[in-house]
């Protein structure tokens, strides 16, 4: 088969449409420099397009169908695009170019999807949960700790696709890591796979201890004199922001499991090795993620046994009041129900003795009390 018709059976030109379709649709915009570090302009998804070859970043700035069509016409290199929340038309010409899978593309433009790894063909694509902590103050009830986003990554032969989804997670200081390692970009695009999620890991590991500063926080608040008003509030908005972070961090272990033990034709033989790396540190932020869950629960309980012990120290002492209370009152009913014979009703000195009486009595209750710790 001559090399033009596998350029044609590669990037779909025996279809209707096929890459003329597509770069009719990039004649309709106006060309922008996609090159590194130049950004698209506001409204476009493309964030970035570079070809690599031999490690290397190709001189020149190339439009994407033009990227693509050197690199398969040269059968060595490979293209990185980058994506930030790309509309289904956008993505339509890019997904026709590259023939990835229905399901594939529907995912990337909708994200909200748990993290995996799924192979289409010759294509291998791949989800991760991006996190961020959000800097604050003071930790309250409503405080946001944990930011979260989506990163889709679509690995084939010669390309890479990185479709960015929320506020934070830009790839650009990996990508410049990446070229100053020619070396390892050699390797191909799982290399700038594996580089990705050991990116996103790493996150999760200085988000981990960030999150330990705000529990170390409120569990000094808990423990001190007051602890007992603290807010609890508090600590049930950290452990929902955890439990985001849970859900990011946890599903995927599987996937890099996956990536560092199965056999994948996209996947280099000698990166796999790199990914079980990746899954060891994926593995500490799991368990550190479990240790803050636990001791959360046993600050919450210690926090809640504050509480009921403040509260029974709190009945106690009105128990107290209400028993010295009691003595006047009862004195004061007996002599208040008016009747005509009753013992020392008319006698000089019975009021002072009946005060005395009262007096004496609330004193020694007083006292028992305080000699009890109820006051």
């Amino acid at each position: 088969m001559s090399m033009a018709g596998n350029l044609r059976k590669v990037t779909g030109l025996d279809r209707v449409g096929g890459l003329r379709k597509v770069a009719r649709l990039a004649r309709r915009r106006p060309r922008v420099d996609l090159s590194h570090p130049a950004r698209s302009p506001l409204g476009s998804s493309v964030v970035n397009c570079v070809t690599y070859r031999d490690g290397v970043r190709a001189p020149g700035g190339r439009d994407l169908v033009d990227a693509v069509e050197w690199v398969r016409k040269s059968g060595d290199g490979f293209v990185w695009l980058g994506l930030h929340e790309p509309t289904d038309q956008e993505f339509a010409g890019i997904a026709e170019l590259f023939d990835l899978h229905p399901l594939a593309v529907e995912d990337a433009i909708e994200a909200h999807q748990r993290p995996k790894v799924e192979r289409y063909g010759e294509t291998l694509f791949a989800v991760f949960k991006t996190v961020c902590y959000v800097e604050h103050e003071e930790l309250t009830a409503t405080s946001e700790v944990v930011n979260t986003g989506e990163l889709m990554v679509f690995v084939g032969r010669d390309f890479v696709i990185s479709v960015r989804h929320g506020r934070h997670g830009s790839l650009g200081p990996l990508r410049e890591e990446l070229e100053s390692d020619p070396d390892q970009l050699a390797k191909g695009p799982s290399a700038v796979l594996h580089a990705i999620a050991d990116h996103v890991v790493d996150d999760y590991l200085n988000v981990t201890d960030s999150v330990q500063s705000d529990i170390d926080q409120v569990e000094t608040d808990v423990f001190a004199a007051d602890g007992a008003r603290a807010d609890p509030g508090r600590i049930y908005q950290l452990k929902r922001e955890l439990l985001e972070l849970k859900r990011a961090v946890v599903p995927l272990a599987r996937p890099l499991l996956d990536l560092s033990d199965r056999p994948m034709r996209v996947v280099d033989p000698e990166i796999q090795a790199y990914f079980r790396d990746v899954s060891d540190h994926l593995l500490r932020a799991t368990e550190q993620i479990a240790a803050f869950d636990e001791l959360l629960n046993s600050i919450l309980q210690a926090h809640l046994a504050q509480v009921t012990v403040a509260q029974n120290e709190d009945m106690r002492k009105i128990t107290a009041w209400a028993a010295v209370i009691a003595v006047p009152t009862m004195v004061c009913g007996v002599y208040g129900m008016n009747f005509d014979h009753m013992p020392e009703l008319h006698w000089q000195f019975g009021y002072p003795l009946v005060i005395g009486v009262i007096a004496v009595a609330c004193l020694v209750l007083h006292r028992g009390f305080r000699r009890n710790g109820w006051l």
